[in-house]
């Protein structure tokens, strides 16, 4: 797998916890978290990405 592209979440402020996302394959959704120091990935599929993305969109209270 090539070297991810990380794009960061537009909801991110100028702390040191920011969320970011990549897709380096076809098929394979990356996410890691710019706080934590082990570096760990979560890879998913674009299907499960867009149900998580849908849900919380879903569930997000209206002002």
């Amino acid at each position: 797998m090539s070297a991810p592209a990380w794009q960061k979440s537009s909801y991110c402020a100028q702390g040191n916890s920011c969320v970011h996302i990549a897709a380096p394959v076809p098929g394979t959704v990356c996410l890691t978290e710019s706080g934590d120091l082990t570096g760990a990935i979560l890879r998913t599929t674009p299907a499960a990405w867009a149900a998580l993305v849908r849900t919380l969109k879903e569930s997000r209270p209206h002002d």
